[in-house]
């Protein structure tokens, strides 16, 4: 019996896609990333694409997708990853701790800047052709767009986290086409995403040599943004001129530069350019409002600290930050390529980091930690009620859940998740107003090399 052929829609539908490109970037003539303000980027045929995609394409969609499934597979890791953190946080060679050497870039970084710093190091030493990365979009600020740098200082320019849907890799043909080795920087699942292209795809193979991953507790919707500026004031996302989530200090404050310009006159109440900043805490516009609007696929996901990478840098929470101090990053070595990359930016005077001890993880991010621990129960529910889910292999996660979550944890994980479904909050809202869709949407970003 001949199974029927993958397609990218029925993810979508389901409410498994997390927004990562793969998608449009394997097959571009059939897809495009489209935001939808409630949920997220996701894949939409392309204008005149009526006809379904071949049998070879639909393959190596769903070989690739990691919202139809994702596989850890434990032979392919180091040599000498500590197991005490397997079942938590995966595979984990070394972890270090500070920042860039760069005071200017660890300042402006969401953490330390090491992300950055990292980059930056690949392209000034050579070991590196380009950075695929995203950055936010020059004509409209609020979203994100997938750009390929070839200097460290397009690299700096970009530092900064984006609290905003992002596809990064729907830029897999900018690293296949490069004259040479690529970093790739994104998400975990974006990371996931680019390294199971990587088996089936031998240019990228040929040309992606390192994987950077952050540390991600969720992507919240673009709706989530346009709540944050209603909470500083702002009415019309079109009066934003910049848009920063966080950085110029740790956590640093989010911060929306408006146009004083725009139609000719000053906006309302405003008297000097001092009076177009507007700005909020990292614990009001992340932890009051971003995080509420969080896309449901990132509730089931058992990846949320980059265990596919090759290098994963995160906050060390663990850590009180106040908001004029440089930043400091937590960077975790998951590959020998990783290990080697970091060991040679300490080397070049790149990154100033000490090495500490691997169980810093547990104290340094337990919410994600608990994240992960929840998404067996979360699952299990779906499947329960007869709703699809992602198939994942080679997660510990029945394990997780048991050693890792309070009864009541583990509980809410199972009913939380079924009152859900009966409210019908897990399926996708792919149907914003019109005029706000086509706002936000007025001509898909083009990829480019920065």
């Amino acid at each position: 019996m001949q199974l029927p052929q993958f397609q990218i829609e029925r993810v979508v539908e389901r409410g498994q896609c997390c927004g990562c490109g793969a998608c449009a970037g394997i097959a571009p003539a059939a897809y495009t990333m489209v935001d939808h303000v409630d949920e997220g980027l996701r894949p939409k045929r392309c204008a005149g694409g009526t006809t379904p995609v071949d049998e070879s394409t639909a393959r190596e969609l769903a070989d690739v997708c990691p919202g139809h499934a994702l596989t850890h597979d434990a032979s392919g890791f180091a040599e000498g990853i500590d197991p005490a953190l397997r079942d938590e946080f995966g595979p984990v060679l070394g972890v270090w701790e500070g920042g860039a050497s760069d005071q200017a870039v660890r300042h402006q970084g969401s953490s330390g800047g090491v992300i950055t710093a990292l980059a930056a190091f690949g392209l000034d030493s050579g070991r590196a052709k380009g950075v695929l990365h995203i950055r936010a979009r020059r004509d409209r600020p609020l979203q994100n767009e997938t750009v390929l740098s070839t200097t460290a200082d397009d690299v700096r320019s970009a530092a900064g986290s984006r609290y905003a849907p992002a596809s990064p890799a729907d830029g897999i043909p900018l690293i296949e086409a490069a004259d040479g080795p690529c970093v790739f920087i994104g998400k975990p699942c974006d990371v996931a995403a680019v390294k199971n292209a990587q088996r089936v795809r031998p240019d990228l193979d040929r040309n992606l040599t390192l994987t950077i991953a952050l540390f991600c507790a969720g992507t919240p919707s673009t709706r989530g943004t346009l709540n944050m500026l209603l909470a500083m004031g702002v009415n019309d996302p079109d009066d934003v001129a910049a848009l920063r989530y966080r950085g110029n200090g740790w956590p640093g404050r989010t911060t929306a530069q408006l146009r004083s310009d725009r139609g000719g006159l000053r906006l309302a109440g405003e008297d000097s350019a001092a009076d177009a900043v507007r700005s909020l805490s990292y614990a009001e516009a992340w932890g009051d409002i971003l995080t509420r609007h969080k896309q449901w696929r990132c509730k089931i996901c058992p990846d949320h600290t980059g265990e596919f990478a090759d290098i994963a840098v995160g906050d060390p929470w663990d850590v009180p930050p106040a908001n004029d101090e440089s930043g400091r990053s937590l960077v975790v070595a998951r590959t020998a390529r990783g290990a080697a990359w970091i060991g040679a930016a300490l080397a070049a005077g790149a990154v100033d980091l000490e090495r500490v001890p691997n169980e810093r993880l547990r104290r340094a991010q337990p919410s994600l930690r608990t994240a992960r621990a929840a998404v067996w129960g979360r699952v299990l529910a779906l499947r329960l009620l007869g709703r699809s889910a992602p198939v994942y292999r080679g997660f510990p996660m029945f394990r997780a859940w048991c050693h890792h979550l309070t009864l009541r944890g583990k509980a809410q994980s199972v009913l939380g998740t079924i009152r859900r479904i009966a409210r019908g909050r897990h399926r996708p809202n792919l149907e914003p107003p019109a005029e706000v869709i086509a706002r936000l949407n007025p001509e898909p970003a083009s990829r480019m090399a920065a």
